[in-house]
């Protein structure tokens, strides 16, 4: 049963390793001056409402003042499958002993038998001892 449990996380644990190396995303940050407005991740970030632009002066304004800064995180694209075949002896070697030794020293004890647990001992007629007069002195 645990094993089974550990096998189970394991792979779930690998599979979110791999999802989570695999993924690329963006984190978009807005500034209005020195301070930060707004952040977001995979969309955009809202920017700041400076009132109606109506002048071009105004909007000159807001791209000197405004600044957008764009990181992005890129993910794995490339995973190479490797087989068992791909390696060379010596490794071939270490994995299946390995593996053989997890499995043996992981699999539990046998049941510890105990060959006389349903024996019930024959019924006494007489007492030997003292009808061959043996005492324990």
């Amino acid at each position: 049963m645990i094993m089974q449990f550990l096998h189970k996380s394991f792979s779930v644990l690998l599979a979110l390793l791999v999802m989570f190396s695999t993924v690329s995303f963006t984190i978009e940050k807005h500034f209005c001056g020195d301070v930060l407005v707004d952040v977001s991740v995979f969309t955009e970030a809202q920017k700041c409402i400076m009132g109606a632009f109506e002048t071009d002066q105004q909007t000159i304004r807001k791209k000197i003042c405004c600044k957008d800064e764009v990181n992005v995180i890129q993910g794995q694209d490339n995973l190479r499958l490797t087989s068992f075949e791909d390696f060379n002896f010596q490794q071939q070697l270490f994995i299946a002993s390995f593996t053989y030794t997890f499995i043996s020293v992981s699999q539990g004890l046998a049941e510890h038998v105990i060959p006389h647990k349903n024996y019930s001992p024959p019924h006494l007629v007489a007492d030997i001892q003292v009808l061959d007069q043996v005492f324990i002195i």
